[in-house]
């Protein structure tokens, strides 16, 4: 079966080839001289997509895919899968584009992490919901911190769909048994965008804080994030 891509647009009279294009605007000597924020987002996807297809220059088919997608959040949450299937769009340049977005989720989501103070559940929402909010499958995270609830680090402990199967008190508990960490909290996300605690979320958060009481570790919240809102257990009183 022969497999189906997305066209591209073709490019703009006369200017077939970036290389023809004059200096001032190729989008590479844009960046050196001007810096990247003199760029718009076709111009900055270009750099990292480097070269065009057929008549194409690497800006068409940067423009093509943002048409597609219709914004740099929704293109940053596409998977290896949907890029590929844009026509020049390849293994290394799809690998390349999902890199540099999850490089730059990290970048705004983390600065110094090991400084900041956890004192509410919004302090771990506007930590980690840039990272997690577009992910479209579920990530359950453990949140080490010390005694004055500074955030030490995270460990991913699962992926999928959480379950008491995969979500194992052991595997919860063994990094902050190593840190060690005073205390933890416990994240995941809803791929669904509804931060609503399912039945087995329940029932898998009182397990754990069930063995974090028996090894004075305590689970100070079980937080879900959702693409713009979250639920803190904490907060509902399921603890």
């Amino acid at each position: 079966m022969q497999k189906l891509t997305k066209k591209v647009s073709e490019p703009f009279p006369f200017h077939s080839k970036i290389t023809d294009w004059p200096v001032a605007e190729r989008p590479r000597e844009k960046l050196m001289h001007l810096g990247a924020a003199s760029l718009s987002d076709a111009e900055l996807l270009a750099i990292l997509i480097q070269t065009g297809v057929g008549k194409a220059t690497a800006v068409d088919l940067a423009k093509t895919v943002l048409r597609e997608y219709r914004s740099l959040d929704r293109l940053s949450a596409r998977s290896f899968r949907d890029l590929r299937q844009f026509k020049g769009l390849g293994n290394a340049k799809s690998t390349l584009l999902i890199a540099a977005f999850e490089l730059g989720r990290r970048a705004a989501s983390r600065g110094d992490s090991t400084k900041l103070r956890i004192s509410s559940p919004e302090d771990v929402v506007k930590q980690y919901q840039p990272l997690m909010r577009d992910l479209q499958q579920e990530i359950f995270k453990v949140l080490l911190l010390d005694s004055a609830n500074h955030l030490r680090g995270d460990e991913t402990i699962s992926l999928g769909i959480l379950n008491s199967a995969l979500v194992h008190p052991r595997e919860v508990f063994r990094r902050a048994i190593l840190e060690p960490a005073a205390s933890i909290i416990l994240l995941h996300n809803h791929p669904s965008g509804n931060p609503e605690p399912s039945s087995e979320d329940i029932q898998v958060t009182r397990q754990l804080c069930e063995a974090g009481k028996i090894m004075g570790i305590p689970v100070h919240d079980h937080i879900i994030i959702a693409q713009d809102s979250y639920a803190s257990f904490a907060e509902r009183g399921l603890l």
